[in-house]
């Protein structure tokens, strides 16, 4: 039988884990501003399937899985670092440029499977989320819940976290509908600024 109880418990945790805004919450503000509610909510996609991946990895004890996983967190970290900043120099490139000559096709498929990819793998470099998730599910899964209270929880956390990105999403969509396309140059910039500042940060804790 599903664990509705499980389910909700899971939900507030995603919707926790996503709220802070950090280079992610970043990422999907500007692309919300730059391309529309679409680009935005597939941003805010693509972290979510990556916390769903770890609290599935942690749900099913795939101890082999997390062991190679926590020996590559330099690797990743550095790849995602390196990642990150490249999305704040398009950024600030993005800026450079007049409003008129901005791209506007970030919403066909390609745009869209390019900013979820992105996000995925800016989740993905952070291997030591397994252990803050596998903690959590034990802690917040019944006793004799067993498997399917686990993978109700894990279901929790992307509904939680789908929910928190489709709030945000629809926020920034209200407030861009008001601005004039130099703010949205200026929200380019800084935001690219901030973005190369969090991937020096990863970089320098990578190593």
């Amino acid at each position: 039988m599903f664990d509705v109880t499980s389910l909700f418990k899971g939900a507030a945790l995603g919707f926790a884990i996503a709220a802070p805004v950090g280079p992610i919450g970043l990422l999907c503000i500007r692309r919300t501003f730059a391309h529309g509610p679409m680009t935005g909510f597939a941003t805010g996609l693509g972290a979510a399937a990556a916390d769903t991946f770890y609290g599935l990895c942690a749900a099913l004890g795939l101890g082999a899985l997390t062991a190679v996983l926590i020996s590559y967190a330099s690797v990743l970290q550095i790849g995602g670092g390196v990642l990150m900043a490249v999305l704040g120099y398009i950024s600030l490139r993005r800026a450079a440029r007049p409003p008129a000559a901005q791209a506007a096709n970030a919403s066909a498929p390609a745009g869209l499977l390019g900013a979820f990819a992105s996000t995925f793998m800016l989740t993905i470099a952070n291997p030591m989320t397994i252990l803050s998730f596998a903690g959590i599910l034990a802690a917040l899964s019944p006793n004799g819940g067993g498997l399917a209270g686990g993978m109700a929880l894990v279901a929790g956390v992307f509904v939680g976290s789908v929910t928190w990105w489709l709030i945000l999403v629809s926020g920034v969509t209200a407030s861009r509908k008001a601005l004039p396309p130099k703010a949205i140059q200026w929200i380019e910039g800084c935001s690219g600024i901030a973005l190369l500042g969090f991937a020096a940060w990863t970089l320098y804790s990578a190593f």
